[in-house]
């Protein structure tokens, strides 16, 4: 599960979502995630599906490599399904065993939740795919520049952002090396009550703890070995600029405004 994790990687490539403008992108991304927590019903959840494997398309890149990116929550997503069948109560009964019943509207319920999330995940995923750490941070730095002007240190929160998104990969490659080299010493992680799985957990997370302060102080070494000193004065080699791709996206965005606020009502 730690090998499918794809939000956070980085695909080169010189697709229609690859050379679009990372200010569209990220727009977009907040966009798509609000129509999500809008949407009420199944033709609703149909349209955003369906745009959702378009975009998938039109990244050029596998759809069993970006279906990877549901893997590590799909715990989540089956817990959350759960909790609606059995706790929310409405509409028809479906099944009863004792005092348990599974009824229409937490069936309903348990179908929609699962699918924002797995949404949500998809598309955060093919954003991180499709855009470069350096778009990306200077992406979410141009977005948030008006803030500058009062005092927010927009350069270093957009950074900060990125190298978070960048070591996701890292760490979770460096927590599966882990596991292997504790399971060659004997350990055994998947035996035993809940107590004991959790304590099995200290070998893995002690090490990559270690492992995380120290690649950040060799990143904090580095960025100041090569005079990194904040946002105030840097230049850039490439520019961001809009395209007729951008319009195309704000085109799908404000269709997908309509088309959800029509089928919403």
């Amino acid at each position: 599960m730690l090998q499918n994790i794809a939000i956070g990687q980085y695909v080169p490539g010189q697709s229609f979502l690859h050379r679009a403008d990372p200010r569209s992108k990220l727009l977009f991304i907040i966009l798509f995630a609000t129509l999500v927590f809008l949407a009420n019903n199944a033709l609703t959840y149909t349209v955003l599906i369906a745009f959702t494997l378009l975009v998938a398309l039109l990244s050029r890149l596998s759809l069993s490599y970006i279906l990877k990116s549901l893997k590590p929550v799909w715990i989540l997503i089956l817990f959350t399904v759960v909790l609606h069948i059995f706790i929310t109560k409405g509409g028809a009964v479906y099944y009863q065993w004792g005092s348990f019943t599974i009824e229409e509207e937490g069936v309903r319920q348990a179908v929609f939740i699962s699918l924002r999330l797995g949404l949500l995940v998809l598309i955060s995923s093919l954003l991180t795919l499709t855009t470069s750490p350096i778009d990306l941070t200077e992406g979410l730095e141009r977005l948030l520049g008006p803030f500058g002007k009062i005092g927010v240190p927009v350069h270093e929160i957009a950074l900060m952002m990125s190298i978070a998104l960048r070591f996701i990969p890292t760490l979770m490659e460096e927590t599966d090396k882990i596991i292997k080299a504790q399971t060659a010493r004997g350990a055994d992680f998947t035996s035993g009550n809940l107590v004991r799985r959790a304590k099995n957990l200290v070998p893995i997370a002690i090490p990559l703890f270690i492992n995380a302060f120290r690649r950040a102080e060799e990143l904090a070494l580095a960025m100041e070995a090569r005079g990194y000193r904040g946002g105030v004065g840097r230049t850039r080699l490439n520019k961001l600029s809009f395209s007729w791709r951008d319009t195309c996206v704000a085109v799908a965005g404000v269709l997908l405004i309509g088309v959800i606020g029509w089928w919403r009502s």
